[in-house]
C-alpha cells in the first residue's frame, strides 16, 4: 500500500500556500489550528517549537517542523506556553530589510472542504525533523526552489507551488516512515493489490466481489482486513477515492461538471453532485468557486 501516495492525493483537494518569513526581536507566534498539513523549514537561525502538548522542543537550521493535521502550535525564540504567544496574523506582509535573526519557509495545504487523510491523524500533532545527510541535500534543493517560487509573482505559479509542496511532502513523510519503520503495520498483499487498485482506476465499476477476486481472499476475510488497514469498508473507500479526484478535478481544471463526473465513475452529473455534497458539505459548482482561507504562516514582521 503505496499510502504516501495516498495522501498527496487527498491533500491536493485543497489549496497549496507557501510563504518565507524573516523575523527579529521578540518574534514568537502562535499558529492556530486548521484543516490541512503544514510545514515550517528553517532556513538560518534557531528557535523553539512550542506544542500544543508537552515541553518545547529546541530547533535549528535545517531543522524542519511538520503539522500533519494542523494543529496548533507555536515557534519562539525562548522556550514558553503556548498561551503566553500572540496569534499570527492572517494578513500577508512584507519582510523587512535584513538580516533576521530567524528565517524560514512556510508551506501548507489547506483543505476548504473534506477531512484530513487517516494517516496524518495518526500522526504526532507536531513533529520535528532533522534530515541525515542523504535526505538533507534533496530538501535543501527543493526548499531552495520554493524559497525562489514565492519570491515573486510569477506565470505558472499555482502549478509550480502545488508541485513543490508535493515534493517537499513526499521527502518529509518518508523521511518519518524510515525513522519509524518498526511501527508501520504490514498490509496484506491481497489488500495491497486492491487499494492500488482503487486509487488508480477509481472510476471503474467496482464492487466488492471484484476487489475480493482481484486480492485473492474470501469475501469476509478481505472486507475485514480491507477496512482494518484503510480504516473503512471497501466500497466507502472507492467512494472516497473518487469524490477525491472528482475534488482535485474541480479545483484545478475547468472540465465541465458533466466530464468531471465521468472522470471520477460516475454516471451523470446529478448522481456526482450528490454524492460531492454529501462528503463535502456543499455543492461542486460552490466547491470550484470558493475561495480558499489564507496560508497559516503569513506573519512577516521584522523587528
Amino acid at each position: 500500500m503505496d499510502v504516501i501516495s495516498d495522501v498527496i492525493g487527498s491533500v491536493r483537494t485543497g489549496q497549496a500556500f507557501a510563504r518565507r518569513i524573516g523575523e527579529s526581536g521578540d518574534w514568537g507566534r502562535r499558529y492556530v489550528q486548521f484543516t490541512g498539513v503544514g510545514f515550517h523549514v528553517l532556513l538560518h537561525g534557531s528557535g523553539w517549537l512550542i506544542p500544543a502538548a508537552g515541553p518545547p522542543v529546541a530547533v535549528s537550521g535545517g531543522d524542519i517542523v511538520l503539522s500533519p493535521a494542523g494543529d496548533e502550535h507555536g515557534l519562539s525564540p525562548t522556550p514558553c506556553t503556548l498561551a503566553a504567544l500572540p496569534e499570527a496574523p492572517m494578513s500577508a506582509e512584507p519582510s523587512g530589510p535584513g538580516p533576521h535573526d530567524v528565517e524560514f519557509l512556510c508551506g501548507a495545504y489547506r483543505l476548504g472542504r473534506g477531512q484530513v487523510h487517516r494517516f496524518l491523524q495518526g500522526l504526532p500533532a507536531t513533529v520535528v525533523l532533522s534530515p541525515a545527510d542523504d535526505r538533507a541535500a534533496a530538501l535543501r534543493s527543493l526548499t531552495a526552489l520554493l524559497a525562489d517560487d514565492v519570491a515573486a509573482a510569477r506565470p505558472g505559479a499555482q502549478a509550480t507551488r502545488g508541485a513543490l509542496i508535493d515534493l517537499l511532502l513526499v521527502q518529509l513523510l518518508r523521511l518519518w516512515q524510515d525513522q519509524h519503520e518498526a511501527d508501520r503495520p504490514d498490509v496484506d498483499p491481497g489488500i495491497a493489490t486492491a487499494l492500488r487498485l482503487i486509487d488508480s482506476r477509481p472510476e471503474e465499476p467496482w464492487t466488492v466481489r471484484r476487489l475480493t477476486e482481484a486480492a485473492g481472499m474470501s469475501r469476509t476475510t478481505f472486507t475485514r482486513r480491507f477496512t482494518e488497514a484503510a480504516g473503512k469498508p471497501p466500497m466507502a473507500y472507492v467512494i472516497g477515492a473518487r469524490l477525491a479526484r472528482g475534488a482535485r478535478l474541480l479545483r484545478e481544471t475547468e472540465a465541465p461538471l458533466a466530464a468531471v463526473a465521468r472522470q471520477a465513475g460516475y454516471a451523470n452529473e446529478f448522481a456526482f453532485a450528490a454524492a460531492f455534497r454529501r462528503e463535502f458539505g456543499v455543492a461542486p459548482g460552490r466547491f470550484r468557486r470558493e475561495s480558499v482561507l489564507t496560508a497559516p504562516c503569513t506573519t512577516t514582521r521584522a523587528g
